[in-house]
């Protein structure tokens, strides 16, 4: 940026100290994360360290109950606003309106979307809902499977009059494309192995369902948008890119709608087109074809500078880039576009030209810290990588140095490989970043000697070793990749701050993965497809190859960037405890191999251990990492919990699901006999 365009932006947005989110307001609960800068922080203190011991269930909802099917994972985040609890639930993503203090279901609304439906590309429950009021009018904002984005009366759950066209707006126009009617029959067009549906030919009749011509590819959402200063703003989701059989796919773009009308107001896209800032990017014409790059995650705002921050996701595919020459802007990057007209007022690029699927998977989280003295507005960015970037929100400034060091080169035929990539300086990776043989279990010799023996198949090396073909003329069959393709951070944990202390939490997991390359045209028009994402690599007798901890959750102050502590998610899982190979061993507290779901207050910090873990909730010294208290649940957690403030009694409402309980929403609350004992203000 230069001096001259760096001071004009400085006027346009001018620096107020105090103007960083301070976590969820009165008591409620009305963004995905909390607040519009997504800390998932509560003020509330109701439950603390001297009574958390006595939290237990006070309700149960079934959301299973909203099928087709009962889900096995459920990650919805619900709401609070205006005494009202809020949820999405089931395939179809049914909206339901809830009793905050018994969980008796008010009411529901829910689209039957037919075709456009059964080949949505993210035909699940969804991870939430955006809310918006003014005045008299209260109005939920959810986007269906089908990709259709729907307004409703948050007092009854009918779709809003004045919106869109009965309260409805079909997100898949206004994209560019035409809309062409289709069948139901199945089509050569296939997608990630999915028969999408064919196009008619002149069937333009009446009940005809319209979409975008599958041969370009398919799009839809699977996160909520986020409503700032009366502008709705959203994103897309694609089909995931772990074995993509075609090269052509619908590039990603943001969008802002009015609140009120559902009007398009702008869009930005993803994939520049020529004239773009970006565009040269994309070599040989690549934009045209290897699109995707979805801002698929929750996005954050600064309300008082009308800033909206967009993590970016991944261009088409997983693995490999050889359709996609050149860095790819703007994938893998944070975003940050003014509100009202959706003009790009910075951005960063956190990998160039991603091979490992490393996409930005959470919403950044904005906060005021002091550095060096100096009280800074900052944007931070936790990634799959291991690393939290730090910004200065209005400039996109690095807070820390971030240095473009070399990386090693790919050798697989026709791949381009950026020759270095960015590394922060500050905070440290909270996570292991590459593998090597002193990261395989040594618990005991024999194990040691034995994941030596097993690790020779697979290549090692730092963060952003590429991956490797099958057949590799060193004769190795795979790559391990640390972190994994979960991550790292991922939607199902991500990360919360506290805005008193500057403290970022961040819920990680420590999976490898392994992968490997094939051509193979009879599974993909692409060059190179992968195998598979191989999970958390190769296993030893059942154990993991690869040291503990397997999850774990970091605390670090971002006023100085240096980690305060660590701990491992949840404790050692039994299948490791009662291990055959390590009776009378001494294994270190492991954690779970999962995504933690973390939530701060200002009393405590609370986590689920996550798809992975056990059904457990805990409660956490927030100063010291110290466990203080843990509640029993039905199942794992699925998703980040919120806290509210309902007549007095503080709950915490978490989705919970497993093979043996599906899909739920569990509220803890103190016995109301200690509720009243304690401080009912927010």
């Amino acid at each position: 940026m230069t001096r001259s365009a760096l001071v004009i932006l400085l006027a346009l947005f001018p620096v107020t100290p105090g103007s960083g989110q301070q976590g969820a307001v009165d008591g409620e609960w009305r963004f995905w994360g909390g607040d519009a800068g997504s800390t998932r922080y509560s003020s509330l203190d109701q439950i603390k360290g001297d009574n958390a011991a006595t939290l237990r269930v006070a309700w149960r909802w079934r959301a299973a109950n909203f099928g087709p099917e009962p889900e096995t994972y459920y990650r919805a985040t619900p709401l609070y606003a205006n005494g009202v609890l809020y949820t999405v639930a089931g395939e179809r993503r049914a909206v339901a309106a809830i009793d905050p203090a018994t969980g008796e279901t008010r009411w529901i609304w829910r689209m039957d979307e037919g075709l456009r439906w059964e080949k949505a590309p993210r035909r699940f429950s969804g991870r939430g809902l955006a809310y918006w009021r003014d005045g008299s009018t209260e109005r939920l904002i959810v986007v269906t499977p089908g990709y259709f984005m729907v307004a409703l009366d948050a007092r009854t759950g009918r779709p809003a009059a004045g919106f869109g066209e009965q309260g409805v707006v079909d997100l898949m126009k206004g994209l560019g494309y035409e809309l062409v009617p289709w069948t139901g029959r199945p089509g050569p067009m296939a997608t990630n192995g999915d028969n999408g549906p064919e196009r008619a030919a002149g069937a333009d009749g009446p009940g005809t369902v319209y979409g975008i011509d599958p041969a370009e590819g398919s799009i839809g959402a699977s996160s909520p948008p986020i409503v700032v200063n009366d502008v709705i703003v959203v994103g897309s989701s694609a089909l995931q890119g772990y074995y993509p059989k075609r090269l052509k796919n619908i590039p990603a773009t943001i969008r802002g709608f009015d609140v009120r009308t559902g009007r398009q107001l702008w869009v930005f896209h993803l994939v520049p087109r020529p004239g773009e800032v970006g565009h040269d990017t994309w070599l040989e014409d690549s934009w045209k074809v290897a699109g995707k790059n979805d801002a698929w995650a929750p996005f954050s705002a600064d309300p008082a500078r009308g800033i909206v921050y967009v993590p970016a996701g991944h261009p088409h595919n997983d693995w490999y880039g050889g359709h996609r020459p050149g860095a790819n802007l703007f994938s893998e990057s944070v975003v940050a576009l003014d509100v009202q007209t959706g003009r790009r007022v910075w951005h960063f690029q956190m990998i160039h030209h991603d091979i490992w699927d490393y996409d930005t998977p959470t919403a950044p989280n904005v906060l005021d810290v002091t550095v060096n003295g100096r009280r800074r507005q900052i944007v931070v960015q936790t990634t799959k990588q291991g690393f939290a970037y730090v910004f200065d929100r209005v400039t996109g400034r690095p807070i820390w140095p971030i240095e473009e060091r070399a990386v090693p080169k790919s050798d697989t035929p026709g791949e381009w490989t950026a020759p270095t990539q960015p590394f922060p300086t500050r905070p440290a990776p909270y996570e292991r970043q590459g593998v090597g043989p002193d990261d395989l279990i040594d618990f005991t010799p024999d194990l040691r000697r034995q994941a030596i023996e097993i690790a020779r198949e697979c290549r090692m090396g730092p963060l952003y070793t590429p991956v490797s073909v099958v057949d590799a003329a060193d004769s190795t069959k795979c790559t391990f990749q640390a972190p994994g393709a979960n991550g790292g951070v991922n939607i199902m944990g991500g990360s919360a701050v506290d805005p008193e202390s500057g403290v970022l939490y961040v819920a990680s997991q420590g999976g490898v993965s392994r992968i490997a390359l094939e051509s193979n045209p009879s599974r993909s028009e692409m060059r190179y497809v992968s195998l598979g994402p191989g999970g958390g690599g190769r296993s030893l007798q059942g154990l993991p190859l690869f040291k503990p901890p397997y999850g774990r959750i970091t605390a670090i102050d971002l006023n100085s960037g240096e980690h305060v502590w660590m701990i491992p998610n949840g404790d050692t899982p039994d299948n490791i405890k009662s291990h055959a190979a390590l009776q009378g061993v001494t294994v270190p507290r492991t954690g779970k191999n999962a995504h933690a779901n973390v939530l701060v207050t200002k009393a405590l910090l609370f986590y689920g251990e996550g798809r992975g873990g056990g059904p457990v909730f805990h409660a956490v010294d927030k100063r010291t990492g110290l466990e203080i208290a843990h509640i029993a649940l039905p199942a794992p957690t699925n998703a980040s919990p919120i806290t509210f403030l309902h007549a007095g009694r503080q709950y915490i409402v978490v989705a919970v699901a497993s093979a043996d309980v599906p899909a739920e929403l569990v509220a803890l609350a103190l016995p109301v006999r200690e509720a009243r004992g304690t401080n009912e203000n927010p």
